[in-house]
């Protein structure tokens, strides 16, 4: 367990981030031969848009991917590939050689010698490049030849030797947020294709394998490329389809746009996204901006997270603006054990001149933020501070309010932050409670001594309570294909940074 200490500031204040699950629906189609190979590349971008919640264009959430994110990635991808590829059926292949017509129909795979490609981040472009040498493919299916009225066919067995395949994609950002990917440079080459023809007159045919075996190679490797670019189509398609946004609960939704082009040094990859929580009452914009952060690298982990504190600060601005940071405390809401009761008898040790105005009567305290809470996040250090105002009231026999007086409230805490068992967790303490008198219709009095009690009441009920669910944590980032594991967090000026393997499961299919 990683543990950091935060103290939670007075600018800032918590909110519950909740993270749903990002899906990837793409829908199966048929799979060619010539398209296979490029299947590498939506598999490591996807694991990219996985991992994956400002104003103006800083980010206030940033993603890297290193370069032992990109390995696993692609480690990954080869095998389910492998896996695949021995279920695929390929497109038939037509042509005509010295006045004869054929065509290979119905080839299945029936052994495939898939060697795990080479992947590396581009510079120069933002992108990908990846490489596969020496793919070996043994098909079976059948042929069938016309000459004029003369038609004839049979059983096909057919290997493709040493394929080599190099294709380079750029990362890029579409005007609404999105990632994109378009394709760079595609090479290919096939090395050899050996055919044996049973059935029919393949004796006769057997004689013009030659002929046919050139014009069947040059027309595998006229498709490779293009099968690879129609499949990187298909998967921008379904980029493009994606939202990027996402309602968080009925009060709140989640811009996680991209703020700007993805980002590479030529070891990793770096993308910055909005991070911004609006409600969907008011659809205020927060009045703050998003301040630029720049994250350590971190080559030993596959991927970091940076979560500024502008994220936070939006979700609490949101919950303010919507009138949730208020609540209505009455008798039955203090514990029983307490000595001391909301009414004005028992609150008379407090304030004297109340039982004497209001003997006997129930008593209500409407607690409200007067601004709304920010956090402030520093190295190692998280402040939290909230400004509020409290409302009591007195309830006449026939059951209306009866205003008494009004507070002034001002708490500070400080606490920590954690990652255990792929949870967010944290606890936090009272630094500092402050109490004094806003207005009053029953007399001046003294707050000191309602002071003493509310940190009393502070830290042997409110705190408790907020640290056992703190306790439990949030669920970090986790979508149906992968999460998170051997996390790291680290508190740093104005952001969250948590370093963390991955794990993605793939049995199921990768876009399931």
């Amino acid at each position: 367990m990683t543990e950091v200490k935060v103290e939670l500031s007075e600018r800032h204040r918590g909110a519950c981030i909740q993270f749903q699950e990002l899906r990837f629906s793409l829908k199966n189609s048929p799979r060619s031969l010539f398209r296979e190979p490029g299947r590498m590349f939506p598999s490591v971008i996807v694991l990219l848009t996985l991992f994956s919640c400002t104003h103006g264009e800083n980010p206030a959430i940033q993603l890297t991917l290193t370069n032992k994110g990109l390995q696993y990635g692609k480690h990954m991808g080869a095998g389910w590939i492998q896996e695949k590829l021995e279920n695929v059926t390929f497109p038939d292949i037509s042509g005509k050689v010295l006045g004869i017509s054929y065509t290979l129909t119905g080839m299945s795979v029936q052994k495939c010698d898939f060697p795990e490609p080479t992947v590396e981040f581009t510079a120069n472009v933002t992108g990908l490049k990846a490489s596969i040498s020496g793919l070996n493919i043994a098909l079976s299916g059948w042929w069938r030849t016309r000459l004029g009225i003369i038609h004839d066919g049979g059983s096909l067995n057919m290997a493709v030797f040493n394929v080599d395949v190099t294709h380079e994609v750029e990362l890029g950002k579409d005007p609404d947020g999105r990632l994109s990917v378009s394709t760079v440079d595609c090479a290919a080459s096939v090395g050899d294709v050996n055919m044996d023809f049973s059935g029919g007159a393949s004796w006769i045919f057997r004689s013009f394998v030659r002929y046919y075996k050139s014009h069947v190679k040059d027309e595998i490797q006229r498709n490779i490329c293009p099968g690879v670019q129609a499949h990187m189509k298909e998967l921008e398609s379904h980029l493009q389809a994606m939202n990027v946004s996402l309602d968080v609960d009925e009060i709140l939704s989640f811009n996680f746009s991209l703020t700007g082009e993805p980002v590479s040094d030529g070891s990793s990859v770096n993308m910055g996204f909005k991070g911004e929580f609006t409600n969907f009452h008011t659809h205020e914009d927060p009045p703050f901006d998003a301040q630029p952060f720049t994250m350590s690298k971190q080559p030993g982990y596959m991927l970091t997270i940076g979560l500024s504190e502008y994220t936070l600060n939006s979700a609490s601005y949101g919950f303010y603006t919507d009138g949730l940071l208020q609540t209505l405390i009455n008798d039955s809401m203090i514990p029983k054990f307490s000595p001391v009761r909301l009414n004005t008898t028992s609150m008379g040790e407090f304030i004297p001149q109340l039982p004497k105005l209001y003997p006997d009567l129930l008593m209500t305290l409407q607690v409200y933020a007067t601004q709304a809470p920010v956090f402030s996040l520093q190295a190692g250090v998280g402040k939290l501070g909230v400004l509020a105002a409290v409302k009591t009231s007195a309830i006449a026999k026939n059951g209306t309010k009866i205003p008494l007086f009004n507070l002034n409230l001002g708490l500070k805490f400080s606490g920590k932050m954690w990652t255990s068992g792929g949870n967010l967790k944290g606890s936090m303490m009272m630094d500092n409670l402050t109490l004094s008198l806003a207005s009053t219709e029953v007399g001046k009095f003294e707050t000191v001594a309602l002071e003493n009690l509310m940190k009393q009441g502070m830290k042997m009920v409110v705190l408790p309570s907020l640290n056992a669910k703190l306790g439990k944590g949030i669920m970090l980032p986790r979508m149906k294909k992968a999460k998170l594991v051997n996390s790291v967090l680290k508190m740093e000026k104005g952001f969250v940074e948590i370093s963390s393997d991955a794990q993605v499961y793939l049995k199921d299919g990768l876009f399931d």
